[in-house]
């Protein structure tokens, strides 16, 4: 492949697989050897259309990475396979670009896996990294990073599209979904409750990871305990509350993001309970207390947030995300609005959860 002699891989090519895991850009594994020792690299043409400015998101990963680097050699602890490396390009470069196309290269992970969906005991190491993540990452200037999609967390701004797209009704089907738009203007304030929280000041900005599926989290083949968190390519400013409820959002949901059968979607709080251990045996003691109490808003938010964006759009004619017939975005709107339900009625619980780790 003529991309591979542009980066200081060791050894000699071997071969390579491509890894069909991520939804956005094209990843492979490539093999080397060096005299018998075996050498495994990741290798990535980043999607552009999804990050305009690459890189700049790269210097994003850089800045963390290194912080992170550097904190856990202060911690006494070993940085291999603890935090992703990234593999220069000849000229030193984080990136190689060939017109439109653009690489980079990491060391990939070895000896190490990650789960899609997780068992209770799995998701609670996924809140140990993320939560571990974040507590190695408390001191670092998150005001300092370029904001890699812009608005992707503004509820406000969410918001208002939906309204934007109900008032253009550019497809017609504003007629069909008067229930749904009336669920989200009785939870407008809720849904616009951390934004407002961050502008107030209460709640500060963190560095945050804005994917946090449970695959993103690789654990160890022989412990099974969380190791490395990867896929930074949406590391942003924001609150912790996002990575939190995103995380249980979508990690302890009993279905799919596209349940048509909303009978069967709820919230798996033995998972968010598990998961939710994981997370504060981590950053208890490292976030405020105004952060850790409020975490089960986040899942609200963040679910009432996704819903939101699925409705808009649908209504304005299934423009950003694929979809495999008609009303799949309709169906995936009213599963996000079904688990919203169910982390409602179990708020008392979420609550009671939380504040009994805190103490």
């Amino acid at each position: 492949m003529r991309i591979l002699p542009h980066f200081r891989f060791q050894g000699a090519f071997q071969s390579m697989e491509e890894l069909k895991s991520g939804n956005v850009n094209h990843t492979y594994r490539l093999v080397y050897d060096d005299n018998g020792a075996r050498y495994d690299y990741v290798l990535q043409r980043i999607n552009t259309y999804a990050f305009r400015e690459p890189a700049r998101m790269m210097e994003n990963i850089a800045g963390v990475t290194d912080h992170l680097r550097r904190a856990l050699i202060k911690n006494g602890e070993s940085p291999d396979r603890r935090v992703l490396e990234v593999i220069r390009t000849v000229e030193g470069q984080p990136l190689y670009i060939e017109g439109e196309d653009v690489w980079r290269a990491y060391i990939f992970i070895t000896d190490a896996f990650a789960y899609d969906t997780v068992d209770a005991a799995a998701f609670r190491e996924v809140g140990r990294g993320f939560g571990n993540f974040q507590k190695l990452l408390i001191d670092y200037p998150a005001d300092q990073l370029f904001e890699s999609i812009p608005n992707f967390h503004n509820t406000y701004k969410r918001f208002f599209q939906l309204m934007r797209a109900i008032d253009e009704d550019k497809a017609g089907r504003v007629k069909d979904v008067r229930d749904e738009i009336e669920f989200f203007f009785d939870r407008r304030k809720m849904l616009c409750s951390i934004v407002e929280l961050i502008e107030q000041g209460v709640l500060p900005l963190r560095v945050t990871h804005n994917d946090t599926k449970s695959n993103n989290v690789m654990l160890d083949r022989a412990t099974g305990k969380a190791i490395c968190v990867i896929d930074l390519d949406t590391v942003m400013p924001g609150s912790v509350l996002y990575d939190y409820g995103d995380a249980i959002r979508f990690g302890a949901n009993t279905a799919a993001e596209d349940e048509p059968d909303t009978s069967k979607i709820s919230l798996d709080l033995d998972k968010a309970r598990a998961f939710t251990e994981g997370f504060m045996e981590e950053t208890n003691g490292f976030l405020t207390e105004d952060e850790l109490r409020r975490l089960p808003l986040g899942i609200k938010v963040l679910t009432g947030e996704l819903a939101m964006r699925f409705l808009t759009d649908y209504l304005d004619g299934d423009l950003y995300f694929k979809i495999d017939y008609p009303q799949h975005n309709l169906v995936r709107t009213r599963a996000q609005i079904a688990l919203l339900r169910d982390i409602e009625r179990k708020e008392a619980e979420l609550q009671a959860l939380v504040d009994a780790l805190i103490g």
